[in-house]
């Protein structure tokens, strides 16, 4: 009801804004054209700072812009509107961000997900740390960052194009710039949770730097920037395991992972541009960028095993049992308590390390009506992430460690799902031991499992090569320059996961249980590997012990046993590469001219790509009689397409009112994910005489990659209408429509397993059988409205000086399901990933005498969101509505010994919003809590 009440205020907002700005329009029609040039003098001479700066800058940029498209800027050197990228794009029509480990991390564009946008730095394509094409905008400090463009119509010259859109982040060009300047940031952070886990941090710092200079009689340009963040983050977690159904028809817990999660965030980045423009019609720059990060992640807590640890027990481990005496209300039991639990404990830790690079080149060079570009540039990632699981407990599965009783209590959608309560210590050391509590490996190894370790890596990069050559017309109508060239880049992503099994070195040479098949001891915890404990309280279930399973390791506690030679909980240890060589040739024509007494400008043009795909993987085989079979494999594919374009602006007679067409052949590349050649596949040596038929009998099976995989294609059409009254206000309105030609989703296809090779393929009368891969399918629609506005309340009330407000509202419609995006069978009903319906963002600002306020609300509805599960797979879950609230006081010395000094001081997610999903379309069963409390910084800033 809370985010209900606050979607409908930011659409009352709009609407009166909307309303404010009619009464005041005609006054302001009749005097423009008389005035406007006596207005426009008089605003130069104006020095506008701070926020109404960025915002000034930013309409100027969505004004001038021939296409379609949203913008920000930043308030001055360092200084963006927000503390990240993603988050100001969220503040932006049409577009959502999702907050992974408490930052906005990827962005939603008209209701598509991350999967649909491109994003470029200074017009280049990035490169992702990613399994897929959507970069992670936390890697790009927003410090470094002058301005953002998101293109939501697609022009012929600009090869590097989304679905939804096209992010460009853009960086300062010194030369442009036009003046010396040193600037230095400091702030400190602190999150409002606390210690979480008692070997973290709760407290933070982010420091920045930038020189921005010209030499040589300005024909040398120079700017150097440089960004150091240390950010923790305190997660309070739970993931319910589901909700199985009794034989008395009413739904129940299943089970529960409660985690206390702590992280630091380690971020430095590098930017540096050399401008040189020696002549008037020569001009060249070189531009660089670099961010190292490292993420270390503390995950402790319980995993309980309720209504489906019940019959499950293993020897003489007696079976959960769901007490009489529970409360139900409709057909889901709220309350209740289970006996026989034997907890899992889990004191695991993880850390990332990426390094992202970028380097470009662009020499221009005009000669008479000709111009001549030639563009270059390297973008590289490259990721380890480390994911090491430690399992504690009572006692081995089947031995007779201690149970518990659980009892539990529903507290709502919007709070953190169930509150529990607890006999057992799982904080006492004599109590808990290193052990596998439940046979988690199944008996499919001759040794407990008492922990995982993988270490996925990827590889990415990309070369790119541009030339163009334009051509300006001054005597012929509509015509005002053609532009032709051609574009070329080469990327290749590589994937690889080793992966282990965590056990005691002791069970090595152990003895084998009679009871479970596996040599399962428990051992003591080292009280040199301990290091305090993780707060469970705010769930119910006191402290848990914490330790550090790496020193485990490094000291012959624990031992690791590749997955390689065993299946059971493992992926296969996958290693893929995917190639794309794509080579864009196009001509652009660009029009300015007058229909009567209104003035046209855009651009027509069209594109031929030729795109060159393949990927090179295993086909292993998943059967644990068949361990460590490979069998290498390269596939792909080769294809063109033709992509129209057109981009028209038509300024009326009154040059603040503006229409915008934009009509386009779209396209988005699948998932590099997706495209990999790897084939996890099994033969069921029972099928082995199957002699035709219905394949489904067939002894082949698996699910893999699809090489083959084509682009999403949509036929897209946009119409907007702005209307600028000031420089700090405008109002826009705009509409679209994409009929999508193809999707993507998993299917089960027929398959020839010829030269896929098997322990025990005896007897088989076929090499046929069936396949999950992701396909092309049918494709569906989508189409949206969206509305923008600032306005300065001075134009309303002139006591209101210093005073303003903006704001966005979104609203989406699709038939666009989950199964679009390789998930399910293509039947789900799930939406799209990152399908919001409404999307509302408003900002009221002050800013005055130095002084300067703001809040700043963003509001999505439900959305399906997607995260990284195990193995590093995807995973998708319905997420309740969200609303942020952000707010920010600061003050600019603007004079005296002090000018150039401001400080600030911001509130992040000031209302202490979760991240809530649920189950099944049902919103009274909750799946995953994360609470991140509010982030509150302090610092100040220095420009000379």
């Amino acid at each position: 009801m809370r985010n209900t009440k606050i979607s409908l205020a930011a659409r009352l907002a709009l609407g009166v804004s909307a309303a404010v700005l009619m009464m005041h329009g005609s006054a302001l029609a009749q005097n423009a054209p008389a005035d406007a040039a006596a207005a426009n003098d008089d605003m130069q001479e104006i020095v506008v700072s701070g926020f109404r700066h960025s915002l000034e800058t930013a309409i100027e940029a969505k004004r001038d812009a021939s296409q379609i498209v949203e913008a920000i800027s930043a308030e001055d050197i360092g200084k963006l509107p927000d503390n990240s990228i993603a988050e100001s794009l969220a503040r932006l029509p049409g577009l959502a961000a999702q907050r992974v480990d408490g930052r906005a991390q990827v962005i939603s564009l008209r209701g598509l997900g991350p999967d649909f946008t491109l994003t470029t730095l200074n017009g280049r394509e990035q490169v992702s740390t990613g399994n897929n094409r959507s970069v992670e905008y936390d890697l790009y400090p927003s410090e470094i960052i002058s301005s953002a463009v998101v293109y939501k119509t697609p022009q012929a010259g600009f090869t590097a194009q989304g679905l939804a859109g096209t992010v460009d982040l853009q960086t300062v060009r010194p030369l442009d710039y036009g003046k010396q300047v040193l600037s230095a940031s400091a702030r400190y952070e602190q999150t409002s949770i606390g210690k979480l886990n008692s070997d973290s941090e709760d407290k933070g710092y982010r420091a920045s730097a930038t020189y921005i200079d010209q030499f040589a009689h300005d024909t040398l340009g120079v700017s150097l920037s440089i960004a150091h963040l240390n950010s923790p983050t305190q997660q309070e977690t739970s993931r319910v395991w589901g909700y199985p159904q009794l034989s008395n028809g009413s739904y129940v817990i299943g089970g529960d992972e409660v985690r206390a999660n702590s992280e630091e965030f380690n971020r430095t980045g590098i930017m540096s541009t050399v401008q040189y423009k020696p002549t008037d019609n020569f001009t060249t720059s070189l531009d660089f960028f670099y961010t190292h990060y490292q993420d270390y992640q503390w995950q402790r807590g319980v995993e309980m095993p309720l209504q489906w640890g019940n019959g499950s027990a293993i020897g003489a481990q007696p079976p959960v049992a769901l007490l009489p005496g529970y409360t139900t209300v409709g057909n889901m039991i709220t309350s209740g308590a289970f006996s026989g639990v034997k907890a899992v404990g889990r004191s695991d830790e993880g850390s990332t390390q990426s390094d992202l690079y970028s380097i470009g080149w662009n020499g221009r060079y005009t000669k008479g009506d000709w111009t001549g570009t030639l563009d270059a540039g390297y973008s590289l990632a490259d990721r380890t992430t480390t994911r090491f699981e430690s399992y504690f407990g009572t006692g081995s599965s089947g031995s007779s460690g201690a149970t518990d009783t659980i009892g539990f209590t529903n507290v709502g959608t919007n709070e953190a799902g169930y509150q529990y309560t607890h006999n057992l210590n799982y904080a006492d050391p004599n109590l808990i031991k290193l052990t596998d509590p439940n046979n988690w490996n199944g008996g499919t190894t001759p040794y407990a499992q008492n922990g995982y370790l993988n270490k996925p890596r990827v590889h990415d990069d990309l070369y790119s090569l541009k030339g163009d050559l334009k051509k300006d017309f001054h005597e012929v109508a509509f015509l005002k320059d053609v532009d032709i060239g051609v574009n070329y880049t080469e990327r290749n992503k590589e994937y690889y996961q080793p992966e282990w099994y965590v056990t005691l070195t002791s069970n090595l040479t152990a003895p084998v249980d009679p009871l479970t098949g596996v040599r399962g001891a428990s051992a003591a915890i080292p009280s040199w590997a301990m290091v305090g404990t993780a707060d469970l309280s705010w769930i119910g279930l006191g402290n848990t012990v914490a330790y550090n399973p790496v020193e485990l390791l490094s000291r012959g506690v624990y031992s690791l046993v590749p997955c390689g030679q065993y299946r059971a909980n493992c992926t296969g240890d996958s290693h893929y590469t995917v190639d794309e060589k794509v080579t864009t040739a196009f001509v652009k024509a660009d029009v300015d001219g007058n229909l009567g007494s209104v003035k046209v400008t855009g651009n027509v043009g069209l594109q031929l790509v030729h795109t060159d795909q393949s990927s090179t993987g295993i086909a292993v085989s998943t059967a644990n009689s068949a361990a460590g079979v490979y069998a290498p494999r390269t596939q792909g594919i080769a294809y063109n397409d033709l992509l129209p374009s057109l981009n028209l602006s038509f300024v009326l007679p009154n040059p603040d009112h503006q229409i915008r067409l934009g009509a386009a052949r779209e396209m988005m590349r699948a998932r590099m994910d997706q495209m990999q050649a790897n084939l996890a596949y099994s033969f069921d040596s029972s099928k082995a005489g199957y002699t035709g038929g219905n394949l489904n009998n067939s002894p082949w099976s698996g699910n893999g990659g699809n090489p083959y995989l084509k682009p999403w294609y949509a036929d897209a059409v946009d119409l907007s209408y702005e209307y600028y009254f000031n420089r700090a206000g405008y109002l826009s309105l705009a509409a679209f429509y994409k009929h999508l030609e193809n999707n993507i989703y998993n299917k089960s296809t027929v398959t020839d397993f010829t030269g896929v090779t098997s322990n025990s393929t005896a007897g088989s009368s076929t090499n046929l059988g069936y396949v999950t891969v992701p396909v092309n399918g049918t494709g569906g629609m989508i189409e949206g409205v969206e509305a923008a506005f600032a306005v300065p309340l001075d134009m309303v009330w002139s006591k209101l000086e210093g005073f303003g407000i903006n704001g966005a509202a979104g609203w989406t419609e699709t038939d666009l399901q989950a199964g679009s995006q390789g998930v399910g069978s293509g039947n789900s009903s799930l939406p799209v990933a990152g399908y919001s319906k409404w999307t509302e963002q408003g900002t009221l600002y002050y800013e005055n005498h130095g002084f300067g306020a703001r809040v700043s609300v963003t509001h999505r509805s439900g959305y399906l969101s997607e995260q990284t599960g195990f193995g590093q797979g995807r995973e998708f879950d319905l997420a309740v509505p969200e609303t942020l609230v952000d707010a920010q006081v600061s003050y600019d010395f603007g004079e005296g010994a002090l000018k150039g000094l401001s400080i600030v001081l911001q509130a992040q997610n000031l209302t202490d919003e979760p991240v809530i999903t649920y189950y099944n379309g049902d919103t009274t069963q909750n799946w995953r809590y994360e609470k991140y409390g509010v982030r509150y910084l302090l610092g100040a800033s220095y420009k000379y």
